[in-house]
């Protein structure tokens, strides 16, 4: 089976096509139970694949987080595997929100559980922590190149419990965000047009001014809407990266649910906004 265009050639066409947006896919019962859905597979799916059915044409990204999905067993991934099949066939490129991280013969395993493009719930991009050592992540690196896949890898995350480690220093002076987004320069060193191993960088983190953002490939960045952020901040935030970036609105858009076309207007209203920003107007 013959690997796919690289992700980050792929992603920069579809943001240069449709605006950078990415809608996260969260059903969780808060959620559901706004839309008037009951808390089970059948709202779950109901929910689901009636995002995709509405914004899956129009934005660049779909990020389905998969926790909201595996605590329903089987049959919620059974739905999972469908709204990541229908998301790419109307275009939209898919990361699999699932964070996974472990060491050796596990990380490889859950690399070809997203990354192996035989697989059910194979995705564009996987998100995945480094916080066992960047090296752990070696087999999803490893299989990401080989089948044209991408990794989005947690760096600078804006959770309140996140800088006990991202902001820690290491003996060489630097810190460990700073560190993840070095390998993550390293990995795409003279890719055009873009490279396939992403940064995730909250929007709502704060000074990123001493942080080096230019590593050459696309950083998936929530908080936009009902966290906090605005289009209007992207620039400030993150300053010549702006371009690669990602921004991730999850809820600004699904609480306009369930009419399709109150979500599809939600989407579009927040793809201009991005799109205007970025293009500096």
């Amino acid at each position: 089976m013959s690997p796919l265009e690289p992700f980050g050639a792929r992603l920069r066409r579809v943001m240069d096509e449709r605006g950078p947006l990415c809608v996260g896919i969260d059903p969780h019962a808060s959620l559901l139970s706004e839309w008037g859905l009951n808390d089970d597979v059948v709202g779950l799916e109901r929910f689901s694949r009636t995002v995709v059915e509405a914004v899956a044409d129009r934005v660049a990204v779909m990020k389905p987080q998969s926790a909201f999905f595996e605590r329903f067993g089987a049959r919620g991934v059974a739905v999972l595997e469908r709204v990541v099949e229908e998301a790419r066939a109307a275009g939209a490129l898919v990361v699999m929100d699932a964070k996974r991280g472990d060491i050796g013969s596990t990380m490889a395993g859950y690399a070809e559980a997203y990354l192996r493009k035989d697989a059910p719930l194979f995705s564009d991009a996987l998100t995945v922590s480094p916080y066992l050592g960047y090296g752990s992540l070696s087999p999803a690196v490893a299989l990401a190149r080989e089948t044209g896949a991408g990794l989005f890898v947690l760096a600078l995350t804006s959770n309140p419990e996140g800088p006990e480690v991202q902001h820690a220093v290491r003996a060489d002076g630097r810190t460990v965000g700073a560190t993840v987004l070095a390998h993550l320069a390293a990995e795409n060193a003279g890719e055009e047009p873009l490279g396939s191993f992403g940064a995730v960088v909250g929007a709502t983190v704060g000074d990123l001014s001493s942080y080096d953002l230019d590593i050459n490939g696309p950083i998936l960045a929530p908080g936009v809407g009902a966290q906090g952020a605005t289009a209007a901040d992207l620039p400030t935030v993150f300053g010549a990266a702006v371009r690669n970036v990602v921004p991730n609105v999850s809820r600004g858009v699904l609480r306009h649910g369930p009419d399709v076309g109150a979500l599809r207007a939600a989407a579009d209203r927040f793809a201009g906004e991005i799109r205007d920003v970025v293009a500096g107007r």
